[in-house]
């Protein structure tokens, strides 16, 4: 005859799985709002009692949020998961989508350094701030204006 922990999924408490996840209590119930994490089962005394299935979702959510997803878009990729039949050509579109994002911040993060790097040539690091080019910029003038 089977044991009730042959029957019945183990079940985690709410400080388990945040500590088995390596997400705080607060991080759970928050996902659990959004619905990205189905609510939890309730004990006699209501504690949260998740299952094993809750913990293998928080993996998938820490793998989307690491490659970038926004926590809505990963509420639509668990909701394609669930799923099957479902066409892979939305996750492809999905993803594609936070690929162009990563480049157009690519592209402005390049423009950033490529400033930064303009400031940094045109400072020559020593003398009176008051011939700083980077403060000049700073305070929108050009070292021309700033001596003038």
């Amino acid at each position: 005859m089977p044991t009730p922990s042959q029957t019945e999924p183990a079940r985690l408490t709410i400080g388990e799985l945040a500590q088995r996840a390596g997400l705080g209590a607060e991080t759970l119930r928050h996902y659990e709002r959004l619905g990205l994490l189905a609510p939890a089962a309730r004990s006699a005394s209501g504690y949260r009692l998740y299952t094993a299935a809750a913990l293998q979702r928080l993996g998938f959510i820490r793998r989307a949020q690491a490659l970038g997803f926004s926590l809505a878009d990963i509420g639509e990729l668990l909701a394609l998961h669930a799923r099957p039949e479902a066409d892979m050509g939305a996750v492809r579109a999905i993803a594609a989508q936070r690929l162009a994002e990563i480049d157009s911040k690519i592209h402005d993060l390049q423009h950033l350094r490529d400033g930064l790097q303009s400031l940094l040539a045109a400072c020559p690091g020593h003398g009176p701030n008051t011939d700083c080019p980077i403060l000049a910029a700073l305070q929108g003038q050009t070292l021309e204006h700033a001596d003038g």
